[in-house]
């Protein structure tokens, strides 16, 4: 018989419970101020709810009434400088971390709205509203409040999206030296989602101060937990990654407190992260203002047991068996939450002149329509003081120098004249510079920003998100292969694609995203794929695609200066060439709008980037087309050079646009689209496509080949111009 030995996992994994004991040693202040604002979420929870039912509530209103002692408990003794993020559900969250910011001494409970208290209201208010005077300018909403100030990072309608710009975060914390920490929120279902899981691995492996809060409250929108995990028991998620974790009662708000009083204590002492379970229960549906007994999933007998577990019921009796209130005082503290919220409603609604005994919101209030495209990227001012130069163009010695060195070697010099830039993909740190040598020597020259990271791109795509964030730092990511991001498709889409503009159009997201193009390398199907398509028809991103070195250069060292994230496409057929660059000189950049003719001609304008711009030199040398060759080296809608294109397409009355890959995600479908839009009277037939087949490239040598474009697809479309124009004479 097999000898068999019981293995433990050597992570603490505890069940907290209070006894009369931790409530008669409690600071009667710290019970006081989590009384205060348990009542002032609830009042602002329960005015959302009647102005939903008004219909003034545009979207969602996910309500936290009865979660109220999970967020309190864990944020009420957080510095402004700690930080949180959360889901969908996060109002109770958001508003606990601005509560102890504007009042870090606690809360006056025979005083309990000050000034700066009214603000946060309102101003929380007005958000979920959609209006202007809210912290993301009334473009969060309900679902993405955030307030950099307070250490609110913003919550997050992807479930379990917040994790990785967490972990980010508490990178940027611990690099900093800081003792600070970060906490992200997430309910039942998120426990099992792939991005939590990631950034628990992540922040173990490299034990970030990051604390994984699961707010049990036992159901999805209808589907209880028992349906959906075999153990309901989500801090056992903890002991997979060897991260302490406790476990408590979420109605008692002084449990959750004190076990996250231990977890700070892991934290903050450079233990790593933590995870911290609280059981708690919404009282209403998923969304609305009725209970979730209305729609069938649960009885009212359950809801009525939980309710008399109310976290606001069990402090108010706690501090009474104590002698610090009575139930007048409780009362009290009631009626000023409810006036606080009459008078914040009061300031963003008013009667409704065309429906009797209905409200509106006052009309002044909302943001203007010609806001709505504000800040979807900033305005690059930021590269004005830097030395512009157009390298094809450019006197002085010159000297021959590989596409990849040149990659390796922009990378060190900016990494060597600014701390702020973190480099992090999977093997970048090994083999000599990554797979392709394009991280080479920065391993050693930088060990400590040079990050080798597991194989997890939502993770790690994230994770530089909220290094952008931060503010702190410049991440660069790289994804081994561009097929990768649909892997990390929230993170590089829906997070930071979208936050500068969704949270108000201020916050800058500094990031850079590096990936190759490997047609041709045999990688098939799910690793060979051109982005740029995907990536130009997502707000928020600006890509550049270089196709000699010293492009790369001045491409990269803009991309590195610009405070929007950068998409940088590569290609592998350009790395091992070499060509001749400006010698010494690795500080200039290319800014945006800049594209190079680098062929005048007449009789087509022929529009190309990456190695396709050499394969479109080759079909136009082979044909003898007068072609006026355009590389457009900056891709996306705000940093085309479309100057430069209208002059040539004026000249030549005729478009050719060529790429390399497949059909369906073609850069050139939405570009040829605008050129017509723009340039239509200027046309004499349509713009015509050189692109890759419908399939995605096979491992088969000769079908890969069939699937992508090169010299001879584009001699095919330079010839069908021709016989156009000749047609049309």
């Amino acid at each position: 018989m097999a000898k068999q030995r019981r293995l433990q996992t050597e992570a603490e994994w505890v069940e907290l419970t209070t006894t009369a004991a931790d409530w008669k040693a409690a600071d009667p202040a710290l019970l006081a101020t989590m009384l205060g604002q348990l009542h002032l979420i609830r009042a602002f929870e329960e005015r959302v709810l009647d102005l939903a039912g008004e219909g003034l509530v545009h979207g969602p209103a996910h309500s936290s009434i009865g979660q109220e002692g999970g967020a309190v408990g864990s944020i009420v003794a957080l510095r402004s400088t700690d930080a949180v993020n959360g889901s969908h559900r996060g109002h109770h969250q958001f508003l606990a971390k601005a509560l102890a910011h504007v009042a870090p001494e606690g809360l006056a409970l025979d005083a309990l709205v000050t000034e700066s208290i009214q603000e946060v209201l309102q101003k929380t208010l007005a958000e979920i509203l959609g209006l202007a005077q809210g912290y993301c300018r009334g473009r969060g909403g309900s679902m993405h409040l955030q307030w950099f100030e307070a250490g609110a990072l913003g919550t997050n309608a992807i479930v379990g999206g917040g994790a990785p710009m967490a972990t980010g975060n508490a990178w940027a914390q611990k690099r900093a030296g800081t003792t600070d920490l970060t906490i992200n929120y997430f309910g039942d279902g998120a426990a099992q989602i792939g991005s939590v899981l990631e950034s628990m691995n992540l922040a173990a492996a490299w034990k970030l101060p990051v604390c994984f809060f699961i707010e049990n409250n036992l159901y999805a929108v209808a589907t209880r937990i028992e349906e959906s995990v075999a153990d309901t028991r989500l801090s056992v998620r903890g002991q997979g990654f060897g991260i302490p974790s406790w476990r408590v009662d979420g109605m008692d708000p002084l449990a959750v407190h004190l076990a996250m009083q231990e977890a700070a204590e892991v934290m903050r002492s450079g233990g790593g992260p933590a995870v911290v379970e609280a059981e708690v229960y919404r009282f209403f549906h998923q969304n609305g203002p009725y209970p979730g007994s209305a729609f069938g999933y649960r009885s009212k007998e359950e809801e009525q047991e939980w309710k008399q577990r109310d976290p606001l019921d069990r402090v108010a009796r706690e501090m009474q068996k104590l002698g610090q209130i009575d139930e007048a005082g409780v009362a009290r503290v009631r009626e000023q939450a409810i006036a606080a919220m009459d008078a914040a409603v009061t300031e963003l609604l008013e009667a409704d002149p065309e429906k009797q005994g209905r409200r509106r919101i006052r009309p002044e209030l909302w943001p203007e329509p010609a806001f709505v495209n504000v800040g979807v990227r900033g305005d690059a001012s930021e590269l004005d003081a830097l030395r512009t130069l157009e390298p094809s163009t450019a006197e002085g010695e010159r000297e021959q120098l590989k596409f990849v060195d040149a990659v390796a070697g922009v990378m060190e010099r900016r990494m060597a004249e600014d701390d702020r830039i973190v480099v992090l993909g999977e093997d970048i740190h090994r083999l000599k510079g990554g797979t392709n040598g394009a991280t080479k020597g920065l391993a050693d020259a930088f060990p400590d920003r040079v990050l080798g990271t597991p194989i997890s791109e939502n993770a790690f795509m994230g994770l530089g998100g909220g290094l952008a964030l931060d503010g702190r730092y410049r991440p660069v990511v790289e994804f081994m292969y561009p097929d990768f991001m649909w892997v990390a498709a929230d993170q590089v889409f829906n997070q930071v694609g979208k936050a500068r503009h969704m949270f108000g159009g201020d916050n800058p997201v500094p990031l850079v995203l590096r990936t190759k193009v490997a047609m041709g390398s045999g990688y098939g199907s799910q690793h060979l794929m051109d982005p740029a398509g995907i990536f130009a028809t997502s707000a928020g991103w600006r890509i550049v695609a270089p196709s000699t070195a010293e492009d790369y250069v001045g491409l990269m060292n803009a991309a590195l200066a610009l405070e929007d994230p950068v998409l940088v496409i590569e290609h592998v057929d350009l790395y091992g060439s070499a060509s001749t660059v400006i010698a010494g000189d690795l500080d200039y950049i290319i800014p945006p709008g800049t594209a190079v003719v680098r062929r005048e001609g007449a009789d087509v304008t022929v529009i190309s980037y990456l190695s396709m711009v050499q394969h479109s030199l080759e079909a136009i040398e082979q044909t003898g087309v007068d072609a006026e060759l355009i590389d457009l080296r900056w891709l996306d809608r705000a940093s085309i050079d479309w100057t430069t294109i209208e002059s040539s397409v004026k000249k030549t009355n005729a478009v050719l646009i060529v790429e390399q890959g497949a059909l369906g995600t073609s850069y050139g479908g939405w570009l040829a689209d605008e050129i017509q839009r723009r340039f239509f009277d200027w046309l004499d037939q349509p713009v015509q496509r050189v692109t890759g087949t419908e399939s995605s490239p096979s491992i088969s040598r000769v079908l890969e080949r069939a699937a992508i474009a090169r010299t001879e697809e584009v001699v095919a479309g330079l010839e069908i111009v021709r016989r156009n124009a000749g047609g049309a004479a």
